[in-house]
């Protein structure tokens, strides 16, 4: 098996475009022959086959992995190499790019193939949320409810405006519900638009749901974003892109380890953006240096909480 695997999603980034997939997958090609790598480019079939493509490389002794898609791909890839020796690389193509941006990786394909195999290494944690891995942020509430109607509209049909849109209706459309979260023993008895569980800052696009949370800290950010009217959403947003989202009214931040929230309904909920069906009872905690993953060599040195 050859030392580096590289994991396509061939219509991440594509909005339904012939040719778009086999273009991914010749600049793949040129890439590797570039560089006379030891190396095999694999295309991902259907949904979890990304990580079962990743699963197997690591079997077979590749020490790399290379995730060439959106939040979804890196999270099939990444959830396959947790504690494990293999290092994690990540080429964006998708619509937000949430933990790429967190890092500091390019999102030109080719500069972020050459950090995927020259760049440094940092050591980050992950998440577990209902029993399923997560690197980026998790939750339910809005943040959910959009995440499965952006699903539901096809790869044709995706992108950053197409999400846009679809948030914005729910903004007007959405109602608050009622929740009880438990962060390490604290009880909380809320009415919230938003419960986001955060390993990272950001869902994508520098939208900043967590500001303080740190990659490598031990701990998730339990993000409450209280019930409000639509307008207020609204003009609250802007604080999302500065960093501000937790000084507003009745956003409430704590750091855990181990987070229980339950309702009264079942809770659909999301994993770096990919949507999943809930129950009533969700339980969630923070994994310490779960995953290996390089970095630009240029990276900030302030880019985690440790060195």
């Amino acid at each position: 098996m050859p030392a580096v695997t590289v994991i396509i999603n061939p219509i991440s980034g594509t909005n339904g475009r012939p040719g778009m997939a086999r273009a991914t997958s010749d600049l793949a090609a040129s890439l590797v022959a570039a560089r006379g790598l030891d190396a095999q480019v694999l295309l991902s079939e259907r949904v979890g086959h990304a990580r079962e493509l990743a699963r197997a490389a690591i079997a077979n002794g590749s020490t790399r992995v290379l995730a060439w898609g959106g939040d979804g791909t890196v999270n099939e890839v990444a959830s396959a190499l947790v504690f494990s020796p293999a290092r994690l690389g990540i080429i964006p193509s998708g619509s937000g790019n949430g933990l790429a941006r967190e890092l500091r990786i390019p999102l030109d394909p080719a500069r972020a193939f050459a950090v995927a195999l020259e760049g440094r290494e940092c050591i980050i944690d992950g998440g577990e949320f209902d029993g399923r891995w997560f690197f980026n942020v998790a939750g339910v509430g809005i943040d959910a409810e959009v995440a499965h109607r952006f699903a539901a509209v096809g790869h044709q049909r995706r992108g950053l405006r197409r999400y846009l849109e679809i948030a914005a209706r729910e903004f007007f459309s959405y109602r608050s519900r009622s929740y009880v979260i438990t962060t390490d023993g604290e009880i909380h008895r809320v009415s919230a638009l938003i419960v986001a569980i955060a390993n990272s800052r950001q869902y994508g696009n520098g939208a900043l749901i967590a500001p303080s949370a740190a990659l490598d800290d031990g701990q998730l950010d339990v993000v409450i974003v209280g019930a409000r009217s639509a307008l207020a959403v609204l003009l609250q947003v802007p604080r999302l892109f500065t960093g501000r989202i937790s000084r507003a009214p009745g956003v409430t931040t704590v750091k855990a380890t181990e987070i229980t929230i339950t309702s009264d309904q079942p809770m659909p909920y999301h994993l770096d953006g990919e949507p999943f069906p809930g129950s009533r009872a969700i339980t969630a905690r923070a994994r310490p240096g779960a995953l290996r993953v390089a970095v630009p060599l240029d990276a900030p040195l302030d880019l985690l909480a440790s060195r």
